[in-house]
């Protein structure tokens, strides 16, 4: 619904003062899986959005922001690899740098880690919040992973079970920005919120 994509089942979303009716680009997503085209590069599956959202831009300029966003996601050297050619946490490198390249004033993230390794997934979440300290979107995440959401998050927003699921709880993430995981597994209270979490899920 805040991305467009469905309808409004009641009330109003609100973004930055206009109602959402549509999709549109102000609102980025980065799905569970990387959704490319995978005949096209990298480059050119991030050059799509910036063509929309900056046509006035001169050629060299777009290729710029696209550069720009795949270096900070670690593809500076696969710019012209084919997205078929890129493994899965590769291709969701590709989708991350595609959805900050856009300028979005609201980042949604669904489940973006959900398919990944282990590994790859806490690199992947390192190279986030690298690219959020710098941008500061706001930005909206969806997750069954407990820990990751007290690593990204400031807000936790709990939900109840479905079929007709509404909010459950809410927990506030104090831990300061920009956050080192080491710093954030041994703060004091980590404990205490990771099982404040599992125990709101566990009824």
């Amino acid at each position: 619904m805040i991305a467009g994509l469905n309808d409004i089942s009641g009330g109003k979303i609100i973004v930055d003062g206009t109602p959402v009716i549509e999709a549109g680009p102000d609102r980025a997503v980065v799905f569970q899986s990387p959704s490319l085209l995978p005949w096209l590069t990298a480059l050119e599956n991030v050059m799509i959005g910036v063509k929309q959202v900056f046509p006035h831009a001169k050629r060299v300029e777009k290729l710029d922001i696209c550069k720009y966003y795949l270096d900070k996601v670690g593809l500076g050297g696969d710019f012209d690899k084919k997205a078929h050619s890129l493994s899965q946490g590769m291709q969701q490198r590709v989708g991350i740098a595609r959805a900050f390249a856009l300028k979005p004033k609201l980042l949604l993230l669904d489940e973006p880690f959900g398919m990944l390794d282990s590994l790859t997934r806490g690199e992947l979440q390192d190279v986030l919040l690298e690219i959020w300290q710098r941008e500061k979107i706001t930005a909206v995440a969806i997750t069954h992973d407990v820990d990751e959401s007290i690593f990204l998050a400031d807000r936790v927003i709990m939900m109840t079970s479905g079929p007709y699921a509404k909010i459950g709880d809410e927990l506030i993430i104090p831990f300061a920005r920009p956050r080192e995981r080491r710093e954030v597994l041994e703060h004091p209270e980590y404990y205490d919120y990771r099982g404040y979490l599992m125990n709101f899920l566990n009824h």
